[in-house]
């Protein structure tokens, strides 16, 4: 007998991860700021040179953005091996891409195939009128129509929603802050800071600044890849609440999702730069080169979890849990 749990209206999950989405970028834009303005301050001496610093970082997140804009999308599909599908190769699949982009109000974007068995797929693009959704031949052949839906209805959702630009702007933060801190770092050892404390009288508060600093500066990166992280987690749970209401069937993508992650067929065109952007994470927790990454999904158990509660029905049950939970 089902066990009834407590329902929850997928705009309820929707407004509540564009919240934190938000709140996390304002994080890394603060993080961003405060790195540029101790490094101005302290290569000058003065706040002014600490405000210099918080322009200079904006100009290197500027071009960093610019440059991953206009080029990103391609660098990542020929990355991949993608070709770009005609719609007699894939009747079924185009199909599924036209009705639902019909539902989310967008333009049906490019369909492109990568030849591998392993199931998985991701969408790339700086805004629905310039979207390309990439998908394996495994999830052509291992999902049902219904879980193939569910599939393309998350992938629209990054279009619809303007993840790609979303994650965008954080990875141009996180790259300008990273580029920051190793200047400073060079700058230090080159003797910078050791002339930077002798202009200023060598004296204790320029010795406590420049530690700060320099704590800053190797501290800063990884924080800010953390929260990177946590805003490409919560872009994943938005895409899953959407899905559900565009195709207004939580199950199709339940079961597609425990399918991918289940099937132990290794995507070889995946990698580091590129995992963040499948559906689930392509390198498997076997895999040699799984092996110190950091988790750029959120838990598989707490997606199907997510997704169950918006028909009210229960969580799973502690042996389907601690399966799924292997899994993801």
């Amino acid at each position: 007998m089902t066990v009834v749990g407590q329902r929850q209206s997928f705009y309820q999950q929707i407004s509540a991860n564009r919240r934190k989405s938000i709140v996390l970028v304002l994080i890394v834009i603060a993080l961003m700021a405060l790195v540029g303005f101790v490094i101005g301050f302290f290569m000058v001496g003065s706040v002014g040179g600490g405000y210099a610093g918080i322009v200079v970082a904006t100009i290197i997140a500027a071009l960093i953005s610019l440059v991953t804009y206009y080029r990103g999308d391609s660098l990542i599909l020929a990355a991949s091996g993608a070709r770009e599908v005609r719609p007699q190769d894939a009747p079924q699949l185009m199909n599924v891409m036209t009705e639902l982009s019909i539902a989310a109000g967008i333009p049906v974007p490019k369909v492109y195939v990568i030849d591998d068995t392993a199931p998985n797929a991701f969408a790339t693009g700086r805004d629905p009128k310039h979207a390309s959704v990439a998908i394996t031949t495994g999830l052509l052949q291992k999902l049902d129509r219904e879980e193939l839906q569910g599939v393309m209805g998350h992938e629209l959702s990054h279009v619809r929603n303007l993840d790609i630009r979303f994650t965008l702007l954080v990875g141009a933060l996180v790259g300008s802050i990273a580029l920051l801190a190793d200047f400073f770092l060079r700058f230090t050892f080159w003797g910078g800071g050791g002339r930077r404390g002798r202009d200023s009288g060598g004296g204790g508060g320029a010795a406590i600044l420049f530690v700060i600093a320099l704590v800053l500066a190797i501290v800063a990166p990884f924080f800010a890849r953390m929260v990177q992280l946590a805003v490409s987690r919560q872009r994943e749970f938005l895409a899953d609440a959407s899905s559900v209401e565009l195709t207004r069937n939580p199950y199709g993508l339940e079961r597609a999702l425990a399918k991918i992650a289940s099937d132990h067929e290794v995507l070889e065109v995946a990698n580091r730069a590129t995992q963040h952007l499948y559906i689930v994470n392509p390198i498997k927790k076997f895999e040699s080169r799984a092996s110190g990454l950091m988790s750029t999904h959120p838990p598989l158990l707490e997606r199907v979890n997510r997704l169950r509660a918006l028909s009210g029905v229960a969580p799973l049950d502690a042996m389907s849990a601690d399966t799924l939970a292997r899994l993801g």
